[in-house]
């Protein structure tokens, strides 16, 4: 196997002037090398180069169709590339696909656990699906009760739980086997945003404890929950790093700015080329702009604003420039 890409290398050392440093000289437990899948003459994923670390919370972000699940499903050992090359725990993507479906943990958006069985019941099986020792099997789902705040909660049955509960079922049952990788595929999806809170902080005790955690998300309070992340389209990645570098990087400016018509200053902006975002809340508008003075551009549609304020730059907003600024770019070649 090769040395990691240049491009990635940089991103992964600069973890340790964030005191990431552990995380920074932690060996590497996803990396790939040109990593692409074809169907027939669809490219789904081309060119990918990752190296992700122990215990880093790794984030993907990407619009519908950008071939994030493709990308997954080949690091998981379910779906062969049909270029390049990779490792994840240790074994190669090609021809160890097995020993890696037995190192890692994968939970889905939609609640996959058995309904008719209690919290306990589908611990206990997942934990003899996943190979956990018999002697240690009993153990090991009160373990996991505990960390999880199930244990009240563990004669109740599955398909009674409330959509936060399910997924704290359902992530107990993705590390029931300690896996040093999880794959989380959009996990809150659904979730109330105190039960997503609370499932974020047991995803940071776990990479803590040296889970490393590959997660898609679209909500972007989670996406700037990761250690870093990786912006994918059209197949292809568009950016890697940390979330203030990757806002840093995008050149944007925003304000929140209060003029008497709210929804005309919007509909005259929404078009202009400058604009990344504008959106009425209320009589304020907040306006994300591609370098320009965003005050600047509402005060020649709108006339001077009542009030302006530089507002911070999300994470969101340096998605939406890049995935805009690809789609005007047209599609990425193959």
């Amino acid at each position: 196997m090769t040395a990691p890409v240049a491009p990635v290398a940089p991103v992964i050392a600069a973890a340790t002037a964030d005191g990431d440093a552990a995380v920074a000289a932690a060996p590497l437990v996803i990396e790939t090398h040109g990593l692409g899948r074809r169907f027939g003459h669809l490219v789904a994923v081309a060119g990918v180069d990752l190296a992700v670390r122990r215990g880093e919370i790794f984030g993907v972000l990407g619009p519908n169709g950008a071939g994030k699940s493709t990308l997954i499903r080949m690091l998981c050992g379910i779906l062969d590339p049909t270029a390049g090359d990779g490792r994840v725990v240790g074994y190669d993507i090609r021809t160890q696909p097995e020993q890696i479906k037995q190192r890692i943990g994968y939970m889905t958006q939609r609640f996959s656990l058995y309904e008719d069985l209690s919290v306990e019941e589908n611990l206990t099986f997942y934990a003899g699906i996943y190979g956990v020792p018999r002697r240690v099997r009993a153990a090991r789902v009160a373990t996991v009760l505990a960390d999880n705040g199930l244990v009240g909660r563990k004669k109740q049955i599955a398909g009674t739980l409330s959509g936060g509960w399910k997924q704290r079922v359902a992530l107990a049952s993705a590390t029931i086997h300690q896996p040093p990788l999880l794959f989380l595929d959009e996990p809150t999806a659904g979730v109330d945003p105190v039960s997503r809170r609370e499932f974020w902080a047991e995803i940071h005790r776990l990479a803590a404890g040296g889970t490393t955690v590959l997660v898609t998300t679209h909500y972007m309070d989670e996406a700037e929950r990761c250690h870093r992340l990786c912006f994918i389209f059209g197949g292809r990645v568009l950016d890697v790093g940390r979330p203030d570098e990757i806002v840093d990087r995008a050149g944007l400016r925003a304000a929140e700015v209060e003029v008497d018509d709210a929804p005309a200053a919007t509909a005259a902006l929404a078009d202009h080329p400058d604009v990344i975002g504008v959106e009425a809340l209320g009589h304020r508008l907040r306006i994300v702009t591609r370098a320009v003075d965003p005050v600047a551009l509402v005060t020649g549609v709108a006339g001077p604003p009542r009030r302006a304020a530089i507002a911070r730059v999300s994470v969101e907003d340096a998605f939406v420039a890049m995935v805009r600024g690809q789609d005007a770019a047209g599609p990425v070649a193959a």
